[in-house]
């Protein structure tokens, strides 16, 4: 009977679910036996030899090793067929797209790196995107073709209404409104695009600090200040996708900073932001501050920072007052969304550790009356690259995974 195939609770629908119950523990435990299947599914015996059956003649399982340290023959071991998929993963940063590819068990199998240095870019972005990706492929020992899902992430948004990047003025050359078409038209697989610092977050959901949580703030510092917030366990984008832009946000200790879209800057970003480290250091008296890029002073400073001991140490005046402008933007948000827990993170933010944490969560105290758990980010190599990874192979997994068709 037509259309019954997709019915709850037919026996093809039943199968395809026990089906993907067996593939998201052989993801989450590695190589299992029959029986352990059997097991933790609640199947027969029998029903876990048809599935891992029907999975192995798919091509989503493979058959590995054996059982070792029990009398008798070892039992048969399967696994997630690493090659029944892959997704790849961009970040992209002014200075740099940064690429990778995973197989579908979430293991990196191909990085690349471009650099992109200037405000006006020589080579266009979808060259730009298309050459990052097909190194990282290349890497892999991989052809672009074999790609099953891209996720992008970069600073701002796209607007859903005008498919513009928006809070994102220093991305240069990405803000063609007819560059989302030409990706499309470039690229064989399906391509979405997403916030970094909500990125970030995915890869401290999955991954790192803000696992089992399903309301938590991630504040950002690296190249910019910024938030992603998670709410009910998905991320709260907003109406424009602009939903934890906060370094636009008017603070307390801030010049009022009009005209943000121009500018590319706000009151928190002034007052806590990378490149406000510099000026704030030698104001607290430390004496040897570094040159380069903002991200990587704020980074040495925060870092050197936190390992000061006594009080009237210049480099403990400038972590204390770090905190305290932190804490003064962190209050606005925690007041009006009381999450369960704020994730720092960002190289700005995870330089300082423990103490930096310790710092900001007694300012915030004071200053706000919800009390959210902080902690520090778990993801400190690469959490843009690894949350796009991780939201392409979500995806993926969803498609490949489906044995209902």
């Amino acid at each position: 009977m037509a259309g019954t195939a997709g019915t709850p609770g037919t026996p093809r629908v039943l199968r395809a679910m026990n089906d993907r119950a067996a593939l998201d523990l052989l993801l989450e435990h590695g190589p299992l036996s029959r029986t352990r299947i059997g097991k933790l599914t609640g199947l027969s015996k029998p029903t876990a030899s048809q599935l891992l059956a029907r999975l192995e003649a798919a091509g989503l399982v493979l058959a590995g090793g054996t059982t070792e340290g029990r009398p008798g023959p070892g039992a048969q071991l399967y696994e997630v067929n690493p090659a029944a998929a892959y997704a790849a993963g961009l970040d992209v940063t002014p200075d740099r797209v940064l690429a990778a590819v995973a197989d579908v068990t979430g293991r990196t199998v191909g990085r690349y790196e471009l650099p992109t240095p200037g405000r006006r870019p020589a080579t266009p972005v979808v060259q730009q995107v298309t050459d990052a990706l097909d190194g990282a492929v290349k890497t892999a020992g991989l052809d672009r073709t074999d790609v099953h899902r891209l996720v992008i992430g970069t600073p701002g948004a796209f607007d859903p209404g005008t498919g513009r990047l928006r809070y994102a003025s220093h991305l240069p050359g990405w803000h063609a409104p007819t560059l989302l078409d030409e990706l499309a038209a470039a690229l064989p697989m399906p391509v979405e695009y997403e916030n970094d610092v909500n990125l970030a977050a995915v890869a401290e959901q999955r991954l790192g600090a803000a696992r089992s949580h399903e309301d938590f703030v991630l504040l950002w510092n690296q190249e910019g200040l910024g938030a992603a917030l998670v709410l009910g366990g998905r991320l709260h984008r907003g109406w424009t996708g602009g939903a934890g832009e906060v370094g636009f946000l008017p603070v307390p200790g801030a010049p009022l900073v009009r005209k943000v879209s121009r500018t590319g800057s706000g009151g928190f970003q002034e007052l806590a932001g990378s490149q406000a480290l510099p000026g704030l250091a030698r104001e607290s008296g430390v004496a040897d501050v570094p040159s380069g890029p903002y991200p990587e002073i704020a980074a040495a400073l925060v870092a050197r920072a936190a390992r000061a001991d006594a009080e009237d140490d210049p480099h403990r005046r400038l972590l204390r007052t770090y905190a305290t402008r932190l804490a003064t933007g962190l209050a606005s948000l925690v007041s009006v969304l009381d999450p369960e827990l704020v994730v720092l993170s960002g190289t700005s933010l995870t330089a300082g550790g423990e103490a930096l944490r310790d710092l900001v969560r007694d300012e915030l105290e004071e200053l706000a009356a919800s009390r959210p758990r902080l902690v520090v980010g778990d993801v400190t190599e690469h959490p843009v690259l690894r949350g796009a990874l991780e939201s392409a192979l979500a995806t993926t997994r969803d498609e490949v995974f489906d044995t209902s068709r």
